[in-house]
């Protein structure tokens, strides 16, 4: 079935740039992500995507290991 709806541009361009970055098309992450809405996910499809994510998205720590008192010590 085919749906049509209006967004943003703005919006539009985050959803696209963030399919290219998971490798998938915005037809995809759209349906992927009305199916989580849906209930049609389950949670271990949902880990493994977490998983996936946390593996190939590098962080912003720099490879400094930092306590969580650290960590937020100059926003207090």
């Amino acid at each position: 079935m085919n749906l049509t709806i209006s967004v943003e541009e703005e919006l539009l361009e985050r959803a696209r740039a963030l399919a290219r970055r998971r490798g998938v098309s915005l037809q995809e992450l759209i349906r992927d992500q009305l199916r989580l809405l849906a209930g049609e996910r389950t949670g271990a499809e949902v880990a493994d995507e977490l998983l996936e994510l946390m593996q190939t998205s590098g962080g912003r720590s720099g490879g400094l290991r930092l306590s969580r008192q650290e960590a937020y010590e100059d926003r207090v």
